[in-house]
């Protein structure tokens, strides 16, 4: 199992692009909330608990972010992924059209959010090479906020160091 240093590392250096990291702070909490909203259905009662598949996912990716070795990451981006599944519960609520609306229609945006900061990027999504990716997505963006509040500076230098640092690429030397 891959450490988060290390997995943060590799993901980074598919994003170094400012723009495309501000882009991922918009469309990977889309993405999150959109799956959690379209397997919170359907819904059933265990032991006066509501349980869906999206709790089933959480436990399951929760287990995974807290053995990465960081623990304090693994509980930050645990935490964060659990208020988007709050949040996309209620939506499930709703009636089915609004609920496939919500679901369908974060998804589809928030793709298109990642697609447009990876053509800044110049660079194809992590996942496409290695599918942790998708996973790995919601820890690098609370790492990131974690890193702009000031913590854990000598991890952000180890993925600098590995992955180079962050750019705005020159958008006029494409051609």
């Amino acid at each position: 199992m891959r450490a988060a240093t290390d997995l943060l590392s590799g993901y980074a250096q598919y994003h170094r692009d400012q723009r495309n990291i501000l882009s991922h702070f918009i469309g990977v909490p889309l993405i999150v909330f959109a799956i959690g909203a379209l397997l919170a259905r359907p819904a059933f009662g265990v032991a006066g608990l509501t349980l869906s598949p999206a709790w089933i996912v959480f436990a399951a990716t929760t287990a995974w972010y807290l053995t990465r070795g960081i623990l304090a990451l693994g509980i930050a981006v645990s935490t964060c992924v659990g208020a988007l599944l709050l949040a996309a519960h209620q939506v499930a609520d709703g009636s089915t059209a609004s609920w496939l609306a919500w679901g369908v229609g974060s998804f589809v945006i928030g793709w298109v959010i990642q697609f447009i900061g990876h053509w800044y990027e110049g660079r194809k999504p992590a996942f496409v090479d290695d599918l942790v990716g998708l996973l790995v997505g919601p820890m690098f963006v609370t790492a990131e906020a974690m890193f702009m509040l000031g913590w854990n500076k000598p991890l952000l230098a180890e993925i600098e160091r590995r992955a180079g640092p962050t750019v705005v690429r020159d958008m006029a030397k494409i051609a």
